[in-house]
């Protein structure tokens, strides 16, 4: 079997391969840090016995293998990304999906990364080389094969490690539970309030005229970039944005990255209309005013908080994942317990 499916004929020989077997690793690679326009550039999959990567890039029908994979339970270790790219290409269902960063975390590993926990039980150290490779890059050097393969060839073994410690510790209901908000999540993403994507941190301290600047050079960089489909950072990097827009109100010298020519004068005339933005056209930010909780609140949280941090002792847990500080807030500030999940719920209650 070819390690590398670039065609159909590939692909279906090794969908009929796969066809008796419940499961099957999956890791995706795309080239975010590489474009502006993100797509899916590589599809890793490990069985007990190999592992292939399938080349989304070239003439293969990716519905073919959605379909295959229906009726499997799929391995991942950090789903949630993957999953979203998946979407994207098709209508991607299975029949499980089994997260090894998820049930690691609800058994209190420090290490939640794919390298640590392949070096902590199958004592393999595995390279990072590559984890910043533009994966849109054909052909494939050896060096990203290689790292490309090592993101499932692990996962199989790792999952079945994982899922008897979560049975011997009677914690099913909590891996279902977290998986389940985990597919809802990367199924359903929220949408990002464009009008507000200039808000970057540390945005809020610049001075009015400043944020002025700011919102125009956030969408002068958003338009670059798309027009040359890279990453935003590539054209100026946030640090640069907030420097150039508290300097130039100021009237203070400041630095810019390289651009073409072209690209300079474009920026010098955003620039130039960006200071004569008028005080009227200023952005006015909404002020979060936060409620001061009354006593009663107060010690509830106090109450929450402090019996979180029993149960995740007793449980041997980080207490975040009992339940995060916003969540304790949310419940005795406002009586919302969304933020939780049952599980979470019933060691509190």
């Amino acid at each position: 079997m070819d390690s590398l499916i670039a065609d159909n004929r590939g692909l279906t020989e090794f969908l009929s391969y796969i066809a008796p077997l419940p499961e099957i690793a999956l890791d995706t690679e795309a080239d975010s840090l590489h474009c502006y326009f993100e797509k899916l550039c590589l599809i890793q999959m490990s069985t007990p016995s190999d592992t292939v990567l399938i080349d989304p890039l070239a003439d293969v029908d990716l519905s073919l293998l959605f379909r295959a994979l229906r009726d499997k339970r799929v391995i991942f270790h950090g789903a949630d990304y993957d999953l979203r790219l998946l979407e994207r290409a098709g209508e991607f269902r299975t029949r499980e999906v089994f997260d090894t960063m998820i049930a690691a975390r609800l058994l209190g590993y420090d290490g939640l990364g794919l390298a640590a926990l392949v070096e902590r039980f199958f004592d393999v150290k595995l390279s990072k080389a590559s984890q910043k490779a533009n994966w849109a890059l054909r052909p494939l050097s050896s060096q990203m094969v290689e790292y490309a393969m090592n993101d499932t060839r692990f996962l199989l073994p790792l999952a079945k490690i994982l899922g008897e410690e979560i049975v011997r510790l009677r914690r099913q209901e909590w891996l279902h539970q977290s998986l389940e908000r985990m597919l809802c999540s990367a199924r359903n993403p929220r949408e990002k309030d464009r009008t507000k994507a200039w808000q970057i941190a540390g945005s809020a301290v610049l001075s009015p005229a400043s944020q002025a600047v700011l919102r125009t050079l956030w969408h002068w960089r958003d338009a670059e970039a798309r027009e040359w489909n890279r990453p935003p950072f590539h054209v100026m990097s946030n640090e640069e944005m907030l420097k150039i827009a508290e300097l130039s109100v100021k009237g203070s010298p400041f630095s810019t990255p390289r651009f073409p020519a072209t690209r300079r004068q474009r920026f010098e005339r955003m620039l130039a209309d960006a200071l004569q933005i008028s005080e009227a056209e200023w952005p006015v930010r909404e002020k979060f005013i936060r409620q001061r909780p009354d006593k009663a609140a107060s010690q509830e949280f106090e109450r929450l908080k402090k019996l979180r941090d029993e149960v995740a002792e007793r449980e041997k847990l980080n207490p975040s994942i009992i339940a995060p500080k916003a969540a304790l807030e949310a419940i005795a500030f406002q009586k919302d317990f969304s933020g939780l999940m049952d599980w979470q719920k019933q060691l509190l209650y």
